[in-house]
């Protein structure tokens, strides 16, 4: 039954198992519909399952996709995925883990990304193309050409422009490894090429590999993770383009040694695996620094940029909430800054032990809004009584206000505005102390 959830259907024979999949989901109250983000070359849809406590809304948390059979003759990764989701809807609220995943993470699951390949039982797509070389590339003009870019290529780049994700995986077949960027170098050399974030993408590959049944074992890949280009360079790959333009951390993740094995093999294969997948979404909210960012005369959110000294790299705050969520390796002292145009940027340093930690920053504008009635006192519609006596001493003075009351008069009314202000709430991630506000 699992074999054929996925696959395209040209009978209504074939539907009943899609459909009961559907109503499970829904009965669970945990996932508002199966969309599609695109279409292959034959037309088939490219489906997406969100699992959430709040499906279909944006919520101030961490994103993780997970994708899988990117090459049509790995089908491992799409029956593992399915069965990830029913686990999770299954056990919400009775798992300790399935239940901190679907209350503090976002998580899509995208079975499929290549339904003609594995139609056709072969690596490329309907079109013979590796769609796992088929994004541009940081180093080379591959696949600068949008005309010949494949159309499940362009849905998944379309599907991060419309949402952001922190993390992401993609399930392959043919090994048995956790793979994390670079996956290609500039000199084109067989070598170790680490990308800014080396230590976070070590920790998340670790994560895999050591929840792993047996990866970690490995006698050919130290600790069972490696970095791509030093196992063997590729070029327009999905994982790279994904921490580049899309500002997720995304794994290759190399999860059986047989690419097409039996079907009674399966529930072997989802055993080993289980824990890993389970403990990789976790990392999200288990570790680095998370928190919101506002604009200290409105309280409204700031779509700014978070930044880390040492590491040329920076991820974005949504613009709905100002919610920032940056992976980052445990077990080291970091210098966090924020910066926004017109705004005052904000430093601090945090120490990353074994959990996250959340940071809220609420920044200052560079220039203090002018405020054009100075007759009144100032320019606050928040009704203290206090700010109104103020008021109404200075409108019975009869002596000229000089420069500088006028400029103290200003300032104070600032502070008390700025004192005034209630933040919108927002939720916290589980584990989470509260939020530290610089």
């Amino acid at each position: 039954m699992l074999d054929s959830v996925m696959k395209r259907r040209k009978t209504r024979q074939n539907r009943p198992n899609f459909l009961k999949s559907q109503l499970l989901f829904s009965k669970q109250g945990l996932l508002k519909s199966i969309i599609s983000i695109g279409k292959s070359v034959k037309e088939v849809p490219l489906w997406v399952i969100e699992i959430s406590d709040k499906p279909g809304h944006e919520e101030a948390e961490p994103a993780f996709k997970f994708l899988g059979n990117v090459h049509g003759d790995e089908p491992v990764g799409r029956e593992l995925l399915i069965l990830l989701a029913n686990w999770l809807c299954d056990n919400y609220m009775k798992d300790p883990l399935a239940t901190l995943i679907i209350k503090n993470v976002h998580l899509h699951i995208l079975p499929t990304m290549n339904p003609d390949g594995f139609s056709l039982r072969q690596r490329g797509n309907a079109n013979n193309i590796d769609l796992n070389r088929d994004f541009p590339d940081q180093f080379f003009p591959t696949n600068d050409d949008v005309d010949l870019r494949q159309p499940e290529t362009k849905a998944i780049m379309s599907w991060l422009t419309g949402r952001h994700f922190t993390a992401s995986a993609s399930l392959h077949g043919g090994a048995l490894v956790a793979n994390y960027p670079w996956d290609g170098s500039q000199n084109s050399r067989k070598e170790y090429y680490a990308c800014p974030d080396d230590k976070a993408f070590r920790y998340m590959a670790s994560v895999y590999s050591r929840s792993h049944h047996n990866m970690s074992l490995s006698t050919e890949f130290q600790g069972g993770i490696t970095n791509g280009a030093a196992w063997y360079p590729i070029y327009g790959g999905m994982q790279d383009w994904n921490y580049i333009h899309g500002g997720c951390f995304e794994l290759t993740l190399e999860i059986s040694d047989i690419k097409w094995p039996k079907a009674d093999e399966l529930s072997t294969l989802w055993e080993f695996n289980r824990m890993s997948m389970l403990n990789l979404v976790a990392s999200l909210v288990r570790t680095g620094v998370h928190g919101r960012i506002l604009s200290s005369d409105t309280g409204q959110p700031l779509p700014a940029s978070v930044m880390i000294k040492g590491i040329n790299y920076s991820v974005k705050s949504g613009g709905t909430f100002g919610d920032y969520h940056r992976m980052l390796g445990p077990g080291e002292s970091y210098e966090v800054m924020v910066t926004m145009p017109g705004y005052q940027s904000k430093t601090t340093h945090i120490l990353l032990k074994d959990k996250a930690t959340s940071v809220d920053f609420v920044l200052d504008p560079e220039e203090p809004r002018q405020h054009k009635q100075f007759s009144t006192g100032c320019d606050c519609n928040y009704g203290n009584q206090n700010k109104l006596e103020m008021v109404g001493f200075f409108r019975g003075i009869h002596l000229e206000i000089t420069l500088p009351a006028i400029v103290i008069l200003v300032f104070l009314c600032f502070l008390l505005k700025r004192k005034m202000i209630k933040f919108p709430k927002h939720k916290q991630l589980l584990g989470h102390k509260r939020p530290i506000v610089i």
